[in-house]
């Protein structure tokens, strides 16, 4: 068999379909645009899913892709298998044809065996086939047409019990779109354990599906009803990955030769030369998972999307660890990953220094993390005894906070005398899954949305009002209905409208819909495929299907909108001008009061760079250049320099809007003039996530009036210091100096008030076997204070165990102290957990000094009282 490469593979898989008419159609980002009910991308058909439910029209009816796909967060997780088998990944790419309501069965059958028999030569004896159970058209036309043998045509019926639940029935959802599907299977030989598809021994792998074909034929409803479609689909999807490793007469997805170049990279790196450790595969695995996530947008954090990438990093470092790495390391294989996939993906090549730069830092954070982690181990090993068992919750707040892994966790354990509470952290761990499984559940009834034809005509471009317009569509609580009446909260869909839908940060315009004794308030418009929805309520008279109305949108709160969207674009530029062109969007949210834009970038922005981008966006609103706009397609759109957002999806035409120095694409509405903006006014900045910054922003009348209330902040602080606008800074700092002055000289007081009442304390230290004790409450003593008394005390004593609190609301303070001598019958830290744990508190240090604290006031004189007989068990 020929050994063709991954690169060649994927390059004549988009050859071959696009001869049969089919338009190549560029792998979209991990994050599906627009689309709540995934958290990635993870099959070849996400980017087509509107084209299939019928919500979007395209120039082509045959589209081809190597799709990039993501599974490891929500309902689709493969991370734990990652390394250890022959053919989960986090990251892989999907190879598909798809018709929408062109060729079907016949068409999508001869093509797929053509390509795999003629095109890459798999020997015809080597493939079988699965169809559904009740599918006899797609098993005639394997068989008769292609030529398969009956006895590698295998039918696939549905689960017991379970209607339409097959291995080869295929839905969308729940509800929606669903079909048929038919399998092809590679046989590796008799060599390699397994059965074929539908045998008990069908989990081994000796039979490797490669290929599935959706006949995407029918429609399911809420009651369980299927109803052919109008046009039924094709949707297929290949694994490159185990395509490729057949090719390449590997068993193994990582024998091919683009995980074996990343492979050996790293064996370089760690001097392993066994390339089938389990370690080598993970790293090579995760950097590409990694670096295409940072490369549509993600960046480490402690939530969705973020957090998932924050663990894969993590997962790699710890086997990096594994393999003896020290420090940071991950980063440095972006290079090997571009060498390999970056004439692809170019880019991957253009954003290598930022993917490089992100995940540098978060190996960085990682290893902190680590140190206070193995503090954290350290301090709860010191409060078990030897021969005890540290506690399961422990070991999974090691594990799920600092990275731990559970078997790192037990070595140092027991190298302290300690056993391992394995059921304990089990039991948190399943917690957790079950959390993340309820977190995943993203939603997927399709036909939840409203069942609406056509499409709404926007106007708003233009204008904020209109005449005319008809209503298409009425829908209470989701049930289409013919009329409303007055008080009814209701959905209205029109043929044509000036209110903006909600999209690309924008908001959705109100306003209301107005006809002879007919006033409708809209409260929100949204957009669902082609129609805009008006959602609010009938404040008067009744509205039917088929009334024609005026639309009146609030003008004022739209050109508020309209000043910050535009003032958004400008911004985004600046900001890429001053801080560097590594600079994404990562979110956006435009009202009236304010803009708010988030932004990749690994640092503070300075009060200097904030003072320059808010001077080149206000030099292009003086500029009072005029705001151009420009439908085109995209790789037109690309020439001229627009830039795409982050989380939006575009279609076949796209609208190019230049405003001053700034090129987007965006379907917003916006300032006919950068002069309209009028003032843009940076209110605050700061971090939202690792690597990401937010900035806010005011514009126009807003601006101003934030502007005047400063002032007014202003002069209240000047007449409050007695000193004049432009002098209040210096007489602040001047008064700041000398309240930090004044409360050094406080707390001097306040030890020295504590040293002495400490000396009194001495007096009555009660002396046990040679050791003198001491457990007080020092009265009105300031907590910072203690060590220091504590300190004199056992200078003063001799030989001695001193325990010393004070009490400061519902909360006190405790320090504990041994003589070093003593440390080896009485410990601090354990003195210090017998007076903390009767006061519902808890503590740590040296055995010669430990600190803690408690929340039960009350019970503090016992606790203290308690002490002598503690100490007399101890000597």
């Amino acid at each position: 068999m020929q050994r063709n490469s991954t690169a060649e593979v994927r390059q004549q898989f988009l050859d071959f379909y696009a001869q049969k008419g089919h338009e190549i159609v560029p792998s979209s980002s991990l994050i599906p645009g627009n689309d709540k009910t995934l958290l990635f991308t993870n099959a070849g058909m996400v980017q087509f899913k509107d084209l299939f439910l019928g919500e979007e029209k395209r120039s082509y009816t045959r589209a081809v892709s190597s799709q990039r796909c993501l599974r490891a967060g929500g309902k689709h997780n493969d991370l734990e298998n990652v390394g250890y088998t022959a053919r989960h990944h986090t990251f892989f790419e999907m190879l598909g044809n798809f018709s929408f309501g062109d060729y079907f069965k016949t068409e999508a059958i001869h093509y797929g065996w053509e390509f795999l028999t003629q095109v890459l030569k798999l020997p015809a004896e080597k493939l079988l086939v699965t169809v559904y159970a009740e599918d006899d058209e797609a098993a005639k036309i394997w068989a008769e047409e292609i030529g398969v043998p009956a006895d590698r045509i295998i039918r696939i019926g549905d689960k017991p019990g379970k209607r339409y639940e097959s291995d080869n029935f295929w839905a969308m959802g729940d509800t929606g779109p669903c079909g048929p599907c038919s399998e092809i299977f590679y046989d590796h030989g008799e060599h390699i354990w397994g059965g074929p598809p539908g045998s008990p021994e069908e989990d081994g792998d000796r039979y490797i599906e490669i290929w599935n074909i959706v006949f995407m034929q029918y429609e399911r409803f809420p009651d369980g009803e299927i109803k052919p479609l109008p046009n039924p689909s094709i949707d297929t999807g290949m694994g490159l990955e185990r395509l490729c490793a057949i090719l390449q007469n590997g068993h193994s997805n990582y024998d091919i030769d683009l995980f074996q170049y990343i492979i050996k990279k790293v064996a370089e790196m760690t001097g392993v030369t066994d390339l089938e450790n389990a370690s080598l595969k993970v790293i090579a695995d995760h950097i590409r998972a990694c670096s295409f996530l940072i490369l549509d947008g993600v960046v480490p954090s402690n939530e969705g999307r973020g957090y998932v990438l924050r663990r894969i990093i993590r997962r790699a470092a710890r086997h990096g660890h594994k393999l003896g790495l020290e420090g940071a390391f991950f980063y440095k294989l972006v290079q090997s990953l571009v060498d390999q996939m970056g004439e692809a993906y170019p880019d991957l090549a253009a954003e290598q220094k930022n993917i490089e730069t992100i995940l540098k830092k978060e190996e960085i954070r990682f290893g902190e993390t680590l140190d206070k982690g193995m503090k954290l181990l350290s301090a709860e090993m010191d409060e078990v005894a030897e021969g005890g068992v540290l506690s399961g919750e422990v070991i999974f707040k090691l594990y799920d906070t600092f990275g731990f892994p559970f078997d790192l966790t037990a070595d140092i354990a027991r190298e302290k005398g300690l056993s391992i509470d394995d059921a304990g952290f089990e039991a948190a761990m399943e917690k957790q899954k079950e959390t993340a499984r309820a977190a995943g559940k993203f939603g997927t009834d399709y036909t939840a949305k409203l069942d609406v034809d056509g499409e709404t005509d926007f106007t708003g471009y233009d204008s904020v009002t209109g005449q005319g317009s008809k209503v298409i569509g009425l829908f209470v609580e989701g049930e289409a209905v013919e009329s409303i009446t007055e008080g009814q909260t209701a959905s209205v869909v029109l043929d044509t409208t000036p209110f903006y839908a909600e999209s690309g940060g924008q908001i959705g315009d109100n306003g209301q819909l107005l006809a002879a004794d007919i006033a409708f308030v809209v409260k929100d418009t949204q957009k669902q495929g082609d129609v805009f929805i008006h959602q609010g309520e009938l404040a008067q008279g009744t509205l039917a299907i088929g009334d024609t109305v005026e639309t009146e949108v609030n003008e004022e709160r739209r050109q508020a909108i309209v000043l910050n969207h535009s003032g958004t674009h400008l911004l985004h530029e600046a900001l890429r001008e001053v801080l560097g062109e590594h600079v994404q969007q990562k979110g956006s949210l435009v009202t009236e009061d304010r803009l708010r834009f988030d932004f990749a970038h690994g640092e503070a922005v300075t009060a200097g760079q904030i003072a320059q981008i808010e001077t080149l966006v206000n030099d292009e609103i003086r500029k009072n250049s005029s705001t151009e706009s420009e439908i085109t397609n995209m790789d037109r759109a690309k020439e001229k320099g627009a830039m795409a957002l982050f989380g939006e999806k575009y279609g076949d035409e796209v609208r190019v809007l230049t405003i001053g120095f700034s090129t987007e694409l965006c379907g917003g509405v916006h300032v006919q003039r950068s002069g309209d903006i009028g003032l843009l006014k940076v209110i605050s900045e700061g971090g939202v996530a690792a690597g990401v910054r937010r900035i806010e922003a005011v514009t126009g009348a807003n601006a101003l009036a934030w502007l005047d209330d400063r002032e007014a902040q202003l002069l209240r602080v000047a007449a409050t210091v007695k000193s004049s606008p432009q002098d209040a800074s210096e007489k602040v700092a001047q008064l700041f100096d000398k309240s930090k002055q004044l409360e050094k000289e406080l707390d001097q007081l306040k030890a020295k008030l504590a040293s002495q009442a400490g000396n009194d304390l001495a007096s009555s230290a009660i002396e046990i076997n040679g050791i003198k004790v001491l457990a007080a409450n020092l009265e009105g003593a300031d907590p910072k204070s203690l060590r220091d008394t504590v300190d004199q005390l056992k200078n003063k004593l001799g030989k001695a165990a001193v325990i010393i609190a004070t009490v400061q609301g519902d909360k006190v303070s405790l320090v504990a102290g041994v003589t070093k001598a003593e440390t080896g019958t009485i410990k601090a830290g354990e003195l210090l957990a017998h007076v903390a744990k009767q006061i519902d508190g808890k503590g740590g240090g040296r055995p010669d000094m430990a600190q803690g604290g408690g929340n039960n006031p009350a019970a503090l004189p016992e606790a203290l009282d308690s002490v002598v007989n503690w100490v007399k068990e101890r000597t």
